[in-house]
Order: structure tokens, then sequence, then C-alpha cells
């Protein structure tokens, strides 16, 4: 027996809730996350959220920072809509409770101060106040430690002809093992980013791609996905797992330099250590090679030490944990997997390419980023997006589509599974050939190499996804095969160096040839 709702979202983050609140007030909603609903990328955001909220700066200052940082492939109009309705998506978030700090932040790329932030937990704040309003509200149903499946497609619909709508998701309740059916009029993904596919990343671990795999499996276009944004700043210690150190710190007056204590980046790039990320992640890692060193160090000894009590007290207090007071001591840190810009391709509303499918977030290529994200406009994308694709879904979830029995999971012949360890041991050596080989510097050789890996791969994680009952690890395992041949594959293809591609065998860009998305697509049917 299905569960039917009007709307169906995958991911409680910003985006996720934030769509879920406004089409509320259509229908009814389930949310569905795989693990509570604090978890998610949106919880881990320090930084902030980029708008023009002030008269010293311009909506058209933004939209050139976003572009620059984009490295010419970004989507102009997209641009300047997600830009432009910023400061109404602030006010949004304002009504929901939210507080910014008066005092705003600046971050690489941007020539202009416009970070809203709540002090160094800007993401929690959004979180918190998204989960709040969202656990009280009737039409919205939570559903967490549910993991989805697969998205429930049909060839075609006698009412419209399409092909391929999407009619519903199946999705795993880790409490009963069994899997649900949740039939819905409309489907949105906001499942986030994919950064467990590196083997070191800045992302939680319910960053596995899931959103762009069932996609994909749905036959949805995704683009763009060589682009994977590298953060230059990742603590780095033994005991400190995927803690960021924001970029915040260096727009503030962080300085990046060798262990020895040379500063590097001002001989890169006009911005110094405030340069776009990709600039600032490949001179780290250069610097890395060159020198055999482990890390290089965030030096913020030369700010006022109560300043940076006020306005970092949450990395301050990680760090002092650590033994790293960086009042008095440089931050040690290195290059780590943080956001990815490409992902299942949109319109400006987040539909999808397949009928029924919505996309909003960082699991969706709507054409901001183009070949790296400028900082804290992911953020802004969630808000705006989401509020697009709520007005965009109002139809579908009123127009009450014709009901259609949806096929029940089915197990086959699965039997229990009794080898964690092949799952662990799988995951683990894709995440090492994505690092040693589709990181930060690229070269056909090592694509070809880690394709040949991962094709092997795919197989086996596909022979057992049918022999063995599945569990949160093994779909996330298949999810994160799925996305990292897909990096892999839009690697290959693009045979140029453009923002966070960079490949030896063709350094320059190319925009005679190259200045477009990367689209991938197994086709309607």
């Amino acid at each position: 027996m299905d569960e039917r709702f009007d709307a169906l979202v995958l991911g409680s983050g910003l985006s996720g809730l934030s769509y879920a609140l406004e089409v509320a007030n259509y229908g009814t909603v389930a949310v569905v996350t795989k693990r509570t609903l604090e978890e998610s990328n949106t919880n881990y955001a320090q930084g902030g959220i980029a708008a023009v909220v002030t008269g010293e700066d311009s909506f058209d200052d933004h939209i050139e920072n976003t572009m620059v940082a984009g490295d010419g492939l970004n989507n102009r109009a997209i641009v300047s809509m997600c830009v432009k309705e910023g400061p109404e998506a602030i006010r949004r978030l304002q009504a929901y409770g939210i507080e910014f700090e008066a005092n705003l932040g600046r971050e690489g790329g941007h020539t202009q101060r416009r970070v809203l932030h709540a002090g160094d937990i800007t993401g929690r704040a959004i979180q918190d106040a998204l989960i709040e309003r969202a656990s009280n509200h009737p039409n919205i149903t939570l559903f967490s430690h549910h993991s989805g499946l697969d998205l429930i497609r049909r060839q075609k619909l006698v009412q419209d002809g399409q092909p391929n709508r999407i009619l519903g998701a199946y999705v795993l309740d880790e409490s009963t093992g069994n899997v649900r059916t949740f039939g819905a009029n409309v489907v949105t993904l906001a499942t986030g980013g994919a950064g467990k596919v590196y083997l070191y990343t800045s992302n939680p671990d319910v960053a596995t791609g899931d959103g762009v795999a069932m996609a994909w499996r749905a036959r949805a276009k995704v683009a763009n996905m060589e682009f994977f944004q590298f953060h230059p700043t990742c603590l780095y210690h033994p005991s400190a797992k995927s803690f960021l150190i924001s970029e915040a710190l260096r727009g503030e007056g962080g300085i990046l330099r060798r262990i020895d204590g040379e500063p590097f980046m001002d001989r890169i790039h006009p911005l110094g250590s405030l340069a776009p990320r990709d600039v600032v992640a490949r001179a780290i890692d250069v610097e890395l090679k060159r020198t055999g060193d482990d890390s290089v160090l965030l030096d913020l000894t030369g700010l006022d030490a109560s300043f940076l009590e006020d306005r970092f007290p949450t990395i301050l207090g990680r760090c002092g944990e650590l033994g790293i007071d960086f009042r008095t001591t440089p931050i040690p840190v290195v290059p780590a997997a943080h956001y990815q810009c490409g992902g299942v391709v949109t319109d400006q509303d987040g539909q999808t390419s397949v009928p029924g499918l919505y996309a909003v977030g960082e699991v969706a290529c709507t054409g901001l980023h183009g070949a790296n994200r400028l900082a804290s406009n992911s953020l802004l994308e969630c808000a705006v997006m989401a509020h697009r694709a709520a007005l965009a879904s109002q139809d579908a979830m009123k127009k009450r589509l014709e009901t259609i029995d949806l096929a029940t999971w089915s197990p086959g012949y699965a039997e229990p599974g009794d080898e964690a360890v092949v799952v662990s041991h799988s995951w683990d050596e894709i995440r090492r050939t994505m690092w040693n080989y589709v990181g930060i510097v690229r070269s056909n050789k090592r694509l070809h190499r880690a394709r040949r890996r991962l094709s092997l791969l795919i197989s086996e994680i596909h022979e057992d996804w049918w022999r063995f009952h599945v569990t949160r690890d093994s779909i996330e395992l298949r999810n994160i095969a799925c996305v990292a041949n897909l990096i892999v594959e839009g690697a290959l293809r693009r045979q140029e160096s453009r923002g966070l591609h960079y490949n030896l065998d063709f350094p320059h860009k190319d925009d005679e040839e190259w200045r477009r998305d990367t689209v991938l697509w197994r086709g309607s049917e």
C-alpha cells in the first residue's frame, strides 16, 4: 500500500524545509531525511548568505563577482535573477525568526561586504528556525531516518502524453528495514551535495550525492559534475574530522603562509588570500607538492584577539579543544572537497528535465555557479530557488493528478548481507581513487585510471545490490559510485582547464569550444 502526499521532499536543509513550508499552503507535504532533521550541509554552513542589502553595495557588483568566480560559465540571466531576488529571500528568512548580525562579512571573490551571518553558525541558526516551523505545521509530516532508494517513474501518462513522469519514490525506513512507497504529485530533490565521494571533505557524512544519483537513474539530465569545489581551508589535525575553517577568517584579514612562515598568495592573485576558492586551493596544492609539507598555515595572530572571540566563537572553541589557540598560533589547514557546482539540470524555477521532478539547492545545476561557486552564494541559491520552485509547484499540487497504483518495492530473492567489510572497502576505494586521480589537479591518464577502477567497482556494487537486502550503507555506496562516475565522465569530456577543473593535458581555457555546460543524459526511455 503506497502512502500519498501532494508533495514529497527529499532533504531537510534550507532548500528542502523552506520549500516544504511554502508548498504546505497548497496541500500535504512529506519531508524525508535519512538521518536527523538537523543533519544537513546547511547546518554546517559557517560563513553566511550573500545578498545586496546596503546602499554601498550594488546588484551589478554582486553579479560581476559571481560571473568572475564562475569563470564565464555562469548563466548570466540566472545570476541576475538570484542576486536581485536575494534581498526578498533574506526578508523571508527573517520572517521565520532568523536574526542576522548588523555587521556584514566579506569572503573570497567578493569586492564588498555583503555576507549576512549569525556569528559563525549561520547555517545552524537557519536550520533550527526552519525545523521549529516545519515541526509544528499541520500539513507537513517529517520522516527522519528514512533513506531514498529510487524515484518512481512512468513512461507515459494518458492525460498529458508526456514521457517519464515522476510519481513518487521508494524510501527505506531504517527503524523497520522495510521499503515504503511514497506517491506524490510533485517530488523535489533537496538532498545537498556529494563531498563524501572524496577521501577528504568538509561535508557531513550524509553528503553522498543521493539526489544526483536518483535523478540520473530516473533519466534526468545532469551537468557540470567535473566542477567540484575544494575548500582551501579545512582543519588539518588527526583528531578533527571534516571541520571547516570558514573563509570568513580570511575575509577579516587572515593570511595563508607556508610552514616556514612565508606568505604565498600575494604573488599569485591580486586578492591574495581572498582570491576565489579554485585559485587558492590550487595554490595550496602546488605548495604542498613542492615542499612536501602536510599543511599550510592560516595566520590570524595579527588581528585583535577580542574581535576574533566575538566573531568566531564556535571555530575558536573547536580549535581550542584540539590545542590550537588561533589568537596566538596559526591554524594548520589543507584543501578538502566542499561543494558540488554541477548537478541535476533545472530551469529558473527548479524544474528538471523530467516532468514532476524538481531540484533545489546544491543537488541542482541552475547556472548560478558556473565553473566555480562564489563564497556564500550557496545559501542564497537555496533560499531563492526553493521559493521559485514552490510557486511553480502550485498547479501540480492543486491538479490532483489521476491516481495511479504504484508498484511496491520487491526485494526479490535478496538475503541479509553478512559482510559489512565489503561495503566499507568499496567505499574507501572509491574515495581514495577520486582523491588521487580526480582531485584538484587532473590529467587524462589519471582520469582514465579512475574510470577503469570505478567501472569494476560499479559492476560489483550492482551485483551485490540485488543479492542482499538494502541498507543505508549500501544505498549510499551505490550513490557515491554513480556520482563518482559522473564526475569522471564530465572531466574526460571537458578538454580544457576552467574554474575548478584543471587538467594538465589541457592547461588553457578554450572559450571557443568549451564555454558551454557539460551535459550528461541517458535518454528519455
